[in-house]
């Protein structure tokens, strides 16, 4: 049986991708301490053994990836010096392994390194050796087309309910405390994840994988970093652009409204929370008075009903408030903080949600955009 990492040292996302595929393929694999020239990996099946030197790129152009081969092909030469019975290998992670890069590749070789075996890899399950120990993992994408004409990939909606949500989590540690309901934690992996968004390990693994694929997710970080992070919060933005079924409500009783909201969200703690505008007032960055305030629910109540006796419909007078279905209930729900003891959706949420609003939330969306998302996006 192939071997688990040793834990003498942290393995960063790359090494760990190429430790787990080399491990799937019945190689023991361990993680060295004691080579002075530091080799990620050690691989060995039977007789074979080699000291593995990984490299990871965000792009798969080969004028990028020619050169960190070249870096890869110095680094384990040298290792394996420093190592007795093992002989070099050199990987580059790359988003995609094309036929075309993998004849960039092998041309290199010829010219300048036939003799030190190396590998293109992809998370997307695309593969290229050269060496003879390594043939049988060859992998290029007719192949893949072949295999898959069976079976159709599924397509994953990145800004799906439980994306959003898990995306917060992924965000989360950039953000001031107080603005998320979500753990500040770097998350090493798919598990870590799925164990604090409470979702299953396959919904995160493929979540990553498709942040991966479209090279939002950082190949060089220790941790799950996202990147691109602008043109994820537009795509984002424009995710969140739908109508919602919306109900115009007023309280029975002729009392302050603000006090009559409080006891509403009080008694529906799992299943209301104030959002949008009211939402921004309470995260003390309120631009736009005028709009009534809005609750978000889990499901919209019919009249009359004993979970809501407190509320009347009130097509043609002026609502006390707005009762609106949340689109996206777990993230909403669960990303949901506590601000003077009312639940408000967190900070991501009010800005997804004014931003396509007519009563100015255009305007308020830049408030909040520049103030707290700005800071983060950089990071």
């Amino acid at each position: 049986m192939p071997a688990p990492l040793s834990l003498n040292r942290r393995v960063a996302p790359a090494e760990q991708y190429a430790a787990d595929f080399f491990r799937s393929h019945n190689w023991f694999v361990e993680v060295p301490s004691g080579i002075p020239n530091g080799a990620d990996l050690i691989i060995q099946r039977g007789k074979q053994r080699f000291v593995v030197e990984v490299k990871a790129l965000s792009e798969s152009r080969p004028d990028r990836v020619l050169p960190m081969l070249s870096m890869a092909i110095l680094q384990a030469q040298a290792a394996a010096e420093e190592s007795s019975n093992a002989l070099p290998l050199a990987i580059v992670y790359v988003p995609e392994v094309s036929p075309a890069l993998a004849k960039h590749v092998d041309s290199f070789l010829q010219r300048f390194a036939k003799d030190v075996p190396v590998g293109l890899i992809s998370g997307r399950g695309e593969q290229y050796f050269s060496g003879t120990a390594f043939q049988e993992l060859n992998r290029l994408p007719e192949e893949s087309r072949r295999s898959a004409a069976a079976r159709p990939p599924q397509a994953i909606n990145l800004f799906s309910d439980l994306n959003q949500w898990m995306l917060k989590l992924l965000l989360a540690w950039d953000l001031p405390e107080g603005l998320l309901n979500a753990p500040k934690k770097k998350f090493r992996n798919g598990s870590d994840l799925a164990e604090a968004a409470q979702v299953s390990a396959m919904s995160a693994s493929r979540l990553l994988q498709q942040l991966r694929s479209e090279g939002y997710l950082s190949d060089l970080s220790s941790h799950l970093k996202l990147v691109r992070r602008e043109e994820l919060f537009r795509r984002w933005g424009a995710a969140a652009m739908r109508s919602c079924p919306e109900m115009p409500c007023r309280f029975l009783l002729r009392v302050p409204v603000a006090q009559q909201i409080r006891g509403l969200l009080d008694r529906h703690p799992e299943d209301a929370c104030l959002g949008l505008f009211a939402a921004a007032d309470e995260l003390n960055i309120g631009h736009v008075s005028g709009v009534p305030p809005y609750v978000y629910v889990r499901k919209l109540p019919q009249m009359g009903s004993p979970d809501w006796p407190e509320l009347m419909a009130s097509p043609s007078e002026r609502p006390d408030l707005i009762l609106r279905h949340a689109p996206f209930p777990q993230s909403t729900f669960r990303g949901a903080i506590d601000r003077n003891g009312l639940m408000v959706t967190d900070v991501i949420q009010t800005w997804l949600d004014v931003m396509h609003h007519p009563s100015r939330g255009a305007e308020q969306a830049t408030l909040i955009y520049e103030k707290f998302i700005l800071p983060i996006v950089g990071s």
